[in-house]
């Protein structure tokens, strides 16, 4: 990828993501982390992004101001905050392994983050509706020339969910049934939010879980009857982990 191409897409990923780590910047602009580590330099020093060690692992970058005004993106400015670090690595992690699949590519598929999708409240966000941690969209057809390179679930919105400690049952089953009924865009009207008989907006919902959350998402899955088809669980991809020194999770399959 030229330069330019990195230094664009390596602002707007980071901002998207609201802070990454070195290495998962270079997993997503394709590059080896030593330079990702002077691109993040030219960043600090044009007064676009702010770098530090908050914690375990590598330094995390985050958009200045000026970073998001460069980007054309309408965030307010903010370091990661430290409470939620492990979530930001471990939905990233999920988002570079979801883009690096052959599928991905094929069908044009693209992110769109949660904080994309808070943006569209605005200041109206009073209302107390889940945030996924990310949407999938898979266009209806990806046309390259005169042919068509399709995946059978083109058209579909998907809901992404990291799991990193467990909910309680309750309130995961609640969150299920609340992603599965939605049928409005986030930042919608509230009488739109959820209206009987139109299409729904998420064809289904992946969660992505640590082998702590596992047990719980999937008795969540259990209580939901009809909708439970429309979800999809999956352990955490290798790289989600914070602690570097913490085992790596395997990428499918039953941690028991």
């Amino acid at each position: 990828m030229p330069s330019a191409d990195i230094h664009a897409a390596g602002l707007v990923f980071t901002a998207e993501m609201y802070g990454v780590q070195l290495d998962q910047l270079a997993a997503a602009v394709g590059a080896p982390e030593r330079r990702a580590v002077a691109l993040v330099a030219r960043w600090t020093n044009a007064g676009l992004a702010d770098a530090a060690r908050l914690g375990p692992g590598p330094r995390w970058v985050w958009l200045t101001r000026a970073g998001l005004a460069t980007s054309g993106l309408p965030y307010t400015a903010a370091a990661p905050a430290l409470s939620r670090l492990a979530h930001l690595r471990a939905v990233t992690a999920v988002r570079l392994a979801l883009t690096a699949t052959p599928q991905f590519g094929a069908g044009k598929a693209f992110w769109r983050s949660e904080r994309r999708l808070r943006a569209r409240f605005g200041r109206k966000i009073g209302l107390r509706e889940h945030i996924p941690d990310g949407e999938v969209h898979w266009p209806d057809a990806a046309d390259e020339g005169s042919v068509t390179k399709g995946v059978a679930w083109a058209g579909e919105c998907w809901a992404i969910e990291a799991e990193l400690t467990p909910k309680t049952l309750t309130k995961t089953v609640a969150v299920m049934r609340e992603v599965l009924a939605r049928t409005g865009d986030y930042g919608c009207p509230a009488a739109d939010i959820a209206v009987p008989g139109r299409p729904a907006r998420h064809a289904r919902v992946i969660y992505l879980c640590s082998p702590a959350a596992w047990p719980v998402v999937t008795r969540a899955r259990g209580a939901l009857g009809g909708m439970a088809a429309k979800v999809e669980i999956r352990l955490l991809p290798q790289g989600a982990q914070y602690f570097p020194h913490s085992p790596p999770a395997a990428a499918h399959g039953d941690p028991r």
